[in-house]
């Protein structure tokens, strides 16, 4: 994911209106608010009202926040509070702000909030580096990925490669893929540094100027 100071730049940013920055924050971590609801198993509709409540939280408080590099944190707590909730509750009611004092809809494990982080954290520095393929390379890892899986067969009539030539295009399309600066960065173990994913479908609110 984003390193320290490019969050925090980014935070800055936005908390002063620019809806670049803003756009980067909710495409850089919405997989991280989905990954939490679908741990969840929560409807479409609640999952979207968490999505959402999220971001119109994260809009409140986005120059508020005493630390701007836990923004990953703050995002993926206030999705998991806010799951929660919905899932005692079984009913709406009005979003709870885990920056504040009053009681929440149950503790958050913090051995689970960073797993969770550390799990999307990877996915993110894969779907990125998937970005910077070939898209021929691109199509055939994702193909080779599928669930319920695809045949050789499969995979050869749509991609018009012969079946023999699979495994070791896909060896070495894994190769290329390592050798992206974000799946890089993801094996030596560092945060690695920004990288366009792949299109968004979405925007969230746009913070307004204070």
């Amino acid at each position: 994911m984003l390193g320290d100071d490019d969050v925090a730049r980014l935070v800055a940013a936005a908390s002063h209106g620019d809806q670049g920055a803003w756009n980067a924050i909710v495409d850089r971590y919405l997989p991280l608010v989905y990954s939490v609801t679908r741990a969840y198993r929560l409807s479409r509709s609640d999952a979207e009202d968490v999505n959402q409540t999220v971001w119109l939280r994260l809009v409140e408080h986005l120059d508020q926040l005493r630390e701007p590099r836990a923004l990953p944190r703050w995002i993926l707590t206030t999705a998991q509070h806010e799951c929660s909730r919905l899932t005692k509750a079984g009913r709406r009611e009005q979003p709870v702000d885990p920056q504040t004092d009053r009681a929440l809809g149950g503790a958050v494990d913090d051995d689970v909030v960073e797993a969770d982080l550390l799990r999307a954290e990877r996915q993110q520095s894969l779907r990125d580096g998937l970005a910077q393929l070939r898209p021929a390379d691109r199509r055939l890892l994702l193909l080779l990925t599928e669930d319920p899986p695809r045949s050789y067969r499969e995979i050869s009539a749509l991609t018009g490669m012969p079946v023999g030539s699979i495994g070791p295009t896909r060896a070495r399309c894994l190769e290329r893929l390592r050798d992206t600066p974000a799946v890089r960065a993801l094996l030596a173990g560092e945060s690695p540094a920004a990288h366009t994913g792949g299109d968004r479908d979405e925007r969230q609110p746009t913070p307004q100027r204070r």
